[in-house]
């Protein structure tokens, strides 16, 4: 190499982990911050761009931080401050490091919304002569609203580099045999612990409005096979798969989780234990509106006994099932 040619990096493989995001603390500011970047987001709210910017900005964005960080507040983890989902894929991120990594493989995390941003990990891992990068979209099920505007972010951070790494994305791993076992896993020790039988689990999915289903999208179809698999391999107690999480007054998909937990004691289930296969770490959809709200309304709806089993965080099942999925992809 002669003298003056500029130093490169290269042979490398990348391994990117993208979850959703969370705000950086539980202030107003913070939390409005993540809103509005998630809020904007096509993918996620599919309305005339111009009547929801104005929606957005005039109400959303001056009402819905305060009820946001209430509830951010609720699970933040205030030793570490750092809000759960943040904590596990940091955490999911460190211990697939150590069973993958070498010369060759660098792993590394980043936030569809928030930080730290997947146009700065991208970057990051291309400096670092990554010619090849896998991004693992941490949502077992595959929907537009999350897995394809990881992709959409993934693409145009793509655009600014010079040598662009070749890219592999791995789009939903839903019916994955180690994924449908580590559920199983779970759901067998949960209930090892606690001191009475559940007369249903309920497998509690992100929703999303109806008529992103209508037009095509596969999430539904995902979610119902994940359960449909759980169901065949855990055989003791019925499944019902619900949707949670609604945002506005359209139509999303059903039977709303809410709606489910607050009618089950009076058609006589009065002890539930709920299961939320499609989040990969615990975060304030599991552990404040589940955990939380869930639990109130069960109870105050004449339940007698309710729990919510952990999800996959960084547990060892968890990793091995992204190895795993990284390995696919990686060259030999």
């Amino acid at each position: 190499m002669k003298e003056d040619h500029p130093k490169i990096n290269y042979g490398r493989t990348g391994l990117l982990l993208v979850n959703l995001g969370t705000p950086d603390s539980t202030s107003w500011w913070d939390i409005r911050k993540y809103l509005k970047e998630f809020l904007s987001d096509k993918r996620v709210i599919e309305l005339n761009p111009i009547l929801w910017k104005i929606i957005l900005n005039v109400f959303i964005l001056n009402f819905r931080p305060s009820k946001t960080a209430k509830a951010y507040k609720e699970i933040w983890m205030k030793d570490k401050n750092v809000s759960p989902l943040r904590h596990y894929t940091e955490m999911q991120t460190k211990k697939l490091s150590e069973k993958l990594d070498n010369d060759k493989v660098i792993t590394d995390f980043a936030m569809r919304y928030g930080s730290p941003s997947i146009r700065s990990k991208m970057k990051k891992l291309q400096n670092n002569g990554c010619e090849r990068i896998i991004v693992i979209p941490l949502y077992p099920q595959y929907a537009a609203a999350t897995t394809a505007t990881v992709c959409d972010e993934v693409f145009r951070s793509l655009i600014d580099m010079r040598w662009q790494p070749s890219l592999q994305i791995i789009p939903h791993y839903e019916s994955e045999p180690l994924y449908i076992t580590a559920l199983e896993k779970s759901l067998n020790k949960k209930i090892s612990e606690i001191n009475w039988k559940p007369d249903l689990i309920v497998a509690s999915y992100h929703g999303i409005p109806k008529k992103y289903f209508d037009k095509g999208d596969p999430y539904h179809c995902y979610c119902q096979k994940t359960s449909r698999l759980l169901s065949e391999k855990f055989t003791k107690i019925p499944i019902q798969t619900t949707f949670q999480s609604r945002f506005g007054p359209q139509e999303w998909l059903k039977p709303y989780t809410d709606k489910t937990l607050e009618s089950l004691p009076k058609e006589g289930k009065k002890n539930i234990l709920v299961i939320c296969p499609g989040f990969s770490s615990d975060c304030v959809e599991t552990l404040e509106e589940i955990s939380i709200q869930g639990r109130e309304s069960f109870l105050n709806n004449g339940g007698k006994n309710f729990d919510v089993v952990p999800c996959l965080n960084d547990g060892k099942d968890h990793i091995d099932l992204l190895e795993h999925l990284a390995k696919r992809y990686m060259v030999k």
